[in-house]
């Protein structure tokens, strides 16, 4: 057994990450941003707001965000929603310096473009290292056979977190590509609202398979350009997760886009569940980053002019299909 782990953020991901974390901890802190969640967890080991129904593990705890800064953890698991990282990272960047950090939030920054590994970077010192992977969260917490990537510069660092994580039904790789595995964990985000509009629309089986083939290919020509490895996205973190994303209906993101493709406004869709779908967010970024970088990325424009420009989404499937053909490649 370790000893001390910390879960940085209460929702679906972080409370599944602490029930599994638990598993190999002498005891694991959830540190929550809402009172009740505090209270529940501590009162009936449940989180009643985010994961109703699912018994955690008695060795698991809850803190207010506010104790953040008297964290006594050197072991600590990130799950702050992406736009929101920066702010926590900077207000409690003290608390935060040295430890070791383990980021499983997914998404690209809005305003900067940064991964979230380059958010933290920006506040703190820290040892840092990535999961993503195909990974429902609810899945997890029922104990459901699950396999994941986990990337560091540090193999070491890596390999302490594998170790830690897996078990008889949570499977962790490890690699040495944090910005593939970024890159990966936050696009597949955006494919899955396009293939949630396909769906919707009632376009069938091989619309989806050709969007999340050339989501794939959106997905390696972004993160090479960032200095990602092509590999890591036929990978868990890649192929891996775009694939569950875009057709598991437990996906948020993919529900996101069944909504629009049913008439909602982003707005409205925003407003149906208290659970971030980082999608919505992520293609806003991707959308910025790409056009700073010069790559290529129709399908997330197309998404990006759907959410933000109230475009049709029968004007972006013609508008797809009727670019200038060309070559397959990445």
């Amino acid at each position: 057994m370790q000893g001390k782990t910390a879960v940085i953020g209460a929702g679906n991901w972080g409370t599944a990450l602490a029930a599994l974390a638990a598993e190999s901890s002498e005891r694991v802190f959830i540190y929550a941003l809402e009172d009740e969640v505090v209270k529940s967890i501590n009162e009936s080991n449940e989180n009643t707001l985010y994961m109703k129904g699912i018994k955690l593990p008695e060795n698991i705890g809850s803190k207010h965000f506010s104790e953040i800064a008297n964290i006594d953890c050197d072991h600590i698991i990130w799950t702050v929603p992406t736009q929101f990282s920066g702010r926590v990272a900077k207000q409690y960047a003290s608390a935060f310096s040295g430890k070791s950090i383990l980021i499983a939030t997914k998404g690209i920054e809005i305003d900067t473009g940064d991964l979230v590994v380059h958010i933290l970077e920006r506040e703190f010192d820290g040892k840092f290292s990535v999961l993503s992977g195909p990974s429902f969260a609810k899945e997890v917490a029922g104990r459901m056979p699950t396999a994941v990537s986990i990337a560091a510069a540090d193999e070491e660092e890596a390999k302490w977190w594998q170790n830690l994580l897996s078990n008889n039904y949570f499977r962790c790789y490890y690699c040495d590509d944090i910005i593939g595995v970024e890159v990966g964990g936050a696009i597949k985000n955006v494919m899955a609202i396009a293939t949630g509009i396909s769906d919707g629309l009632g376009f069938g089986h091989n619309a989806r398979a050709g969007l999340i083939t050339r989501g794939l290919t959106e997905m390696a020509r972004l993160g090479i350009a960032l200095g990602g490895k092509a590999e890591t996205f036929m990978g868990l973190s890649g192929m891996g997760d775009l694939v569950l994303t875009c057709t598991g209906d437990l996906s948020r993101n993919r529900q996101a886009g069944l909504k629009i493709a049913s008439g909602m406004t982003l707005a409205e869709v925003t407003a149906s569940t208290n659970n971030v779908a980082e999608g919505v967010y992520t293609t806003k970024a991707a959308y910025l980053l790409a056009k700073r970088l010069g790559v290529d990325t129709p399908i997330i424009n197309e998404v990006y002019e759907i959410l933000y420009n109230n475009k049709k989404p029968l004007d972006s499937v013609k508008d797809l299909m009727s670019r200038r053909l060309t070559s397959e490649r990445i």
